[in-house]
Order: structure tokens, then sequence, then C-alpha cells
């Protein structure tokens, strides 16, 4: 990787004045996964000396800096207890602790990596963005629109509420990128359902939600109806990771064990 220069923005807005002067002006982040999506940069702009890698816990939200190392997030108490701590164990199987210490929450996000296994798990939390120029930005409208790619992400906010939570990751080892991830949540009466590297980025299953928050009684038949909604709305690939028939298989099977582990849960 070629890069001309490294500057320490000294505030967002100088860090927003750099980004889009340069169409190879790169904000960079913890840097672990820059080099599968950048060859080469004019500027790196570093975020370091902004404080934006806390994690702020209210009755109402969690608030996550976009600075905030994965390893803190899978450490973090209340984010353990959040949803049955389905963000926490998504994280915990990234890479090795090595990678959680240096890779952020922001660079895995702004990456919007087809294999990661976060998406699905915001898609089924209340989750927001927050940008410093467009503000609040709901997650499904920042994964279908470029427009983002030109600002600064400051924080992810997810909202604090009770709620039920299963994520599966499928890979051949621990260490190696998902041949297929599946979150599933019950919170206030609904369910949610997202897969993700199918191997494309992860989407809210909303044909399958639909069904499952519409029919009366919640059984083996409109659960196995639920995971066939699923195969109608989700599309599927081969890559050297996994056929697109095994991807189909998996997520049939793993959208089921999330339905039937969330819906016990009274919320």
């Amino acid at each position: 990787m070629k890069v001309s220069e490294y500057v320490k923005a000294k505030s967002l807005d100088e860090a927003y004045e750099l980004l889009i002067e340069n169409k190879k002006n790169y904000i960079i982040a913890g840097g672990a996964w820059i080099k599968l999506s950048i060859k080469t940069a004019e500027k790196f702009i570093s975020l370091e000396d902004l404080n934006l890698g806390k994690i702020v816990v209210s009755d109402s939200y969690i608030e996550i800096g976009a600075l905030t190392t994965l390893r803190q997030i899978e450490t973090n108490e209340v984010i353990k207890k959040l949803y049955d701590g389905i963000l926490s164990q998504a994280v915990s199987n990234i890479m090795g602790i090595n990678i959680r210490n240096i890779a952020t929450l922001g660079g895995s996000v702004m990456g919007k990596f087809s294999f990661s296994d976060i998406f699905p798990v915001l898609e089924v939390l209340e989750t927001k963005l927050v940008f410093h120029k467009q503000g609040e930005v709901a997650l499904v409208d920042f994964l279908s629109n470029p427009k983002f790619d030109k600002d600064i992400l400051v924080k992810i906010r997810i909202k604090n509420q009770k709620g039920k939570g299963f994520f599966k990751k499928v890979a051949t080892t621990p260490l190696d990128f998902s041949i297929l991830n599946i979150a599933c949540s019950k919170a206030n009466n609904l369910i949610k359902i997202s897969v993700g590297s199918t191997p494309y980025i992860a989407k809210p299953c909303l044909l399958a939600m639909n069904y499952i928050n519409s029919v009366k009684t919640i059984n083996e038949e409109t659960i196995t109806k639920c995971s066939n909604y699923i195969l109608e709305e989700v599309k599927f690939s081969n890559n050297n990771r996994g056929s697109k028939e095994y991807r189909e298989e998996l997520a049939k099977v793993y959208v089921a064990r999330g339905i039937k582990q969330v819906i016990n849960y009274e919320g």
C-alpha cells in the first residue's frame, strides 16, 4: 500500500475538510482491514485525538464511539447483557484478541464488508448511526447509499432495552471469515431476522419478519414456512468459502433455531 501523508486531525471539522478535499483521502480507524479496501491513498486522516473511543450508557441508549475497539465491545458488561450479549458474541468471533484490540467498530462499519459478523446483529437491534455532517441515519439507509462514504461516523447508538437474541456464525475455523451469519431478536413482541455473508452484505429479512410477526401461533409449521421465506428474499451465491446450496440450507436451519430461541421471551 502506498500512502503519501498521515495527518492527525485536531477536530471533526478539520478531518471532514481534509476528507472531502481529495477523493484519495481516507479516514483511518484501527487500520485492521484497510488493505482489503484501499490500495493507494494521498492522505490517511487519523481521529485518534478526538476522544471517539468511549462507550456511554444511559437508560435510553448505549452509544459506542467510532474508535471503540472490538475488544472493548466484547468485554463491556452492559453490552454483554444486551439481548443475551449477541453483539459481544458476534465480536468475539472476529479473528483473535490481537486483531480485536486494534480493529474499531467505526472502521468495521464504514468498510461495508460483506463478510461482517457485526451487521446482522446491528440490524436486529434498534440501531442508528450518527455522522458528523448528516446526523442520525438508519443503518439500512447507510448500507444502501454510497453518499456516507464522504462523511465521518462519530458513534453508533443502540436502544438500551430488554430483549432476547440469537447469533450464529458458520465458518471453517474460528479465525476464518463467515460462510454465513445470522441474527434474530425479539423485543416489544416483535421478531427481527437478518442474514449475512451470503456472500453479500447482511440484510433484514422483511418477508420472513412480516410473516412470523403476523401469525397467531408460532409452531414448527410456521417456523418452517418463515425459514422458507428467507430463500425467496435473500440472495445466495457461491464463493471460495461455500456454495449457494450450502448457504441456503444453513440459513433455513439457523433461522429456525434462532426463532425458537427468541420466542420464549415475553417482551
